[in-house]
């Protein structure tokens, strides 16, 4: 058996840009006798590197922030460290980069719905977790027959009841800005519920892929456990009049989930983006994340989610 060389042992730290269609799939994080995003891309991963020169296990795969069951992504970002003997030997003979051959046998071994887009060498420093500057997201409601499609169910919230946009709209900016979202939060034991919410609006697009939709943005630092669906929920009860445009606000400010908003289905959600900051600033900023985890000064928490 000969020695084991330097190239054989050194790992590289790979950023893969993901989409994914939900509806399938039991959330991102692996679970036994489940479904899961993480588990399927993992699993892919371990099939293209098999050819690692020690053969060795499925890399473990890290994201920038957690969907649960049923939502969507365009826009996710994970990285994984991989051997970099493993990755040389799964590109073969291909004249290609070697980043550019994964990609191409990752899309040849994965379901139709989950894509690797793209798969890069990560920068120094950049952690898909903790380097991250914010998420956004998009929730999308229909309100009215004749926008109604029955192939964009499974991304779009039915909804029977007209919704007024503006009033909608009008509540949800009284919630930007940092504050403790503990009614808009499913409570997990020593993780802080505050939060920066950084964008919240409703719209009702006249053109594009969302024309006659009511669409949501939401973009914040992080996310806490269901918060935005919970707060779409109280968006949705302002829009069909049953509660004042002041209620989320008084709900916000009560920091108490009893009796708050419903939590909506997850379908109509979509992880749009990931924001992250130059590549000289990726390391302290992931330094930065790691240190801020008290109830004071919010960052992600320990198991950062999504708005699930």
């Amino acid at each position: 058996m000969g020695a084991v060389t330097g190239e054989e042992t050194r790992t590289v730290r790979l950023r893969l840009d993901l989409a994914y269609d939900g509806g399938e799939f039991s959330g991102w994080a692996r679970q036994p006798g489940r479904r899961t995003v993480q588990g399927v891309l993992e699993d892919a991963l371990g099939t293209v590197l098999r050819s690692g020169p020690r053969g060795e296990a499925p890399p473990r795969v890290t994201v920038a922030g957690r969907t649960d069951a049923g939502v969507h992504a365009r826009g996710q970002v994970a990285h994984v460290d991989v051997g970099a003997g493993a990755l040389t030997a799964a590109r073969g003979r291909a004249d290609r980069a070697e980043v550019d051959v994964l990609t191409t046998r990752l899309a040849g071994v994965l379901p139709g719905d989950l894509v690797v887009r793209a798969v890069r060498h990560a920068p120094d420093g950049f952690d898909a977790r903790f380097s991250a500057l914010r998420r956004r997201y998009a929730y999308r409601v229909c309100d009215a027959d004749a926008a109604r499609d029955p192939l964009r169910r499974g991304w779009v919230l039915g909804h029977r009841r007209p919704l007024d946009v503006a009033a909608m709209d009008a509540a949800a900016g009284t919630l930007v800005g940092r504050h403790d979202f503990a009614a808009y939060c499913r409570p997990r034991p020593d993780a802080t519920t505050i939060r920066t919410l950084e964008e919240f609006g409703w719209s009702r697009p006249t053109d594009g892929p969302d024309a006659g939709l009511v669409v949501a943005h939401v973009q914040a630092d992080a996310f806490c456990h269901s918060m935005v669906r919970a707060l779409v929920g109280a968006s949705l009860a302002v829009g069909e009049g049953r509660r004042p445009a002041t209620w989320p606000r008084a709900l916000l400010d009560a920091r108490r989930r009893e009796g708050g908003a419903t939590v909506v289905a997850p379908h109509g959600l979509t992880l749009e983006e990931v924001g992250y900051p130059p590549d000289d600033e990726l390391a302290r900023r992931a330094e930065q994340t790691r240190a801020r985890r008290s109830a004071h000064d919010v960052e992600p928490p320990a198991t950062p989610g999504c708005c699930g």
